[in-house]
Parts: C-alpha cells; sequence; structure tokens
C-alpha cells in the first residue's frame, strides 16, 4: 500500500499554523523553525512563500481581518452611517477580542495587508456617500482604529491587582474597591467599550450636523 502524501506546504497552512502558535504562546512563539516542525517541513520551504517573520504575522493579521463585517457599509444596506458605524465596530472588536495576541501587529495600521484595506476603504466610501468631507471621514476612520484596537490591547480591569492592601485609603482615597474589578473583568470592559463607542457616535452625529448647517 502506498504511504499517504504529506499535505504540500501553502500560504494558508503556514498562516493557519502560526495563527495558532499565535493565539496559544503569543507572537514571541512564532519563528520559522518552530512554524517548520508544526508543519513537518524544512525551515527554508517556508521562504518560498514569506520572506520574514513580519509577512508572516502581517498574514495572519489578514486573516483575522476577513472575520470583520462590513455588510453594513453596503451601498444597498439601509443602515444609517450611525448604526453601521456602531455595527462595524462592535464586529472588529469582537474579531479581536478573538485573537488578541494579534492585536499588536493590528496597531500599525493596515499596510499592505488586502483585507485590512478593503476595510478602510469600506469605512472612508460609507462616510463620504453618507456626506462627510474627504477630510473628515478620514478622521473618523483613523479615530475609529485606535478606539477598537486600543480597546482590544488590554483590559482595564485586569490591570488591578485583587489584592487590597495595595490600595492604601490613605494614598488612593478613591481606589477602595479597586481590588475587585478583576472580578468583574468582562463586565467593566464591555461597559467601557459601549460607553466609549455611544459618546464617540453622538459627538460625530453632533459635529455632522453642524457640518450640514454650514
Amino acid at each position: 500500500m502506498a504511504r499517504p502524501r504529506k499535505p504540500l506546504l501553502s500560504r494558508d497552512r503556514i498562516v493557519a499554523a502560526a495563527s495558532a502558535l499565535v493565539d496559544a504562546e503569543g507572537l514571541d512563539a512564532v519563528s520559522t523553525r518552530r512554524l517548520a516542525a508544526e508543519l513537518g517541513v524544512s525551515g527554508p520551504s517556508l521562504y518560498n512563500h514569506f520572506r520574514t517573520k513580519d509577512d508572516i504575522l502581517e498574514a495572519v493579521a489578514d486573516a483575522v481581518s476577513t472575520q470583520v463585517d462590513l455588510s453594513m457599509f453596503d451601498p444597498a444596506d439601509e443602515r444609517d452611517w450611525r448604526t453601521a458605524l456602531h455595527d462595524w465596530a462592535v464586529s472588529y472588536r469582537a474579531a479581536l477580542k478573538a485573537h488578541p495576541n494579534i492585536v499588536p501587529v493590528f496597531a500599525r495600521g493596515p499596510g499592505r495587508r488586502p483585507a485590512g484595506l478593503r476595510i478602510a476603504d469600506a469605512v472612508f466610501g460609507a462616510m463620504v456617500r453618507a456626506g462627510w468631507p474627504p477630510a473628515q471621514a478620514t478622521h473618523i476612520g483613523a479615530l475609529m482604529r485606535y478606539f477598537i484596537t486600543g480597546s482590544a490591547l488590554a483590559s482595564f480591569a485586569g490591570g488591578f491587582v485583587d489584592d487590597e492592601s495595595a490600595y492604601d485609603p490613605a494614598d488612593y482615597p478613591h481606589l477602595g474597591r479597586a481590588h475587585l474589578l478583576a472580578e468583574h473583568r468582562q463586565q467593566v470592559d464591555e461597559g467601557a467599550f459601549d460607553t466609549g463607542l455611544v459618546a464617540i457616535i453622538d459627538g460625530l452625529a453632533s459635529r455632522y450636523a453642524a457640518t450640514v448647517r454650514t
């Protein structure tokens, strides 16, 4: 009986293996030697598909970007720009929350990543169609990227230790319950994101109204 052939090495296989490593162990776990071992191939064979480790991480980030819903920016979609921006932000953050270790790569900007550029193009196009001047549409895209990636980089609640003695009332008179934040991490972080998103969109709506009047 013939021995089963090994699956051919491909960009998709490399990205899938790198994604699994990033999710499980973080960015530092990814190296050509480690990926080659995971895939059962020689290290140099990876260079037929990617030049550097950074190229691989960019591809992982792009794969995550494809999970972001952009349907709300379709010209045929009936959602107004406020609702579209809200729904997109929620979808974008959900994708990053599912793969938090890759967020630092997103923080660099879309670069040449096709899916990342499609996101930027969709947001900019939708804002211009809604009546925003191009410069303001660009600012909105930047603002939302800063807010979404920043909210996914780390947990606010998780930054506080659960040791009550760390928050001496003599030094921190308003942090008497800070040691309890870690227990309510998801509630705090989700609430902060929702509050911030509503505030941002309300602020944009006010500016939009002023722009239209002028």
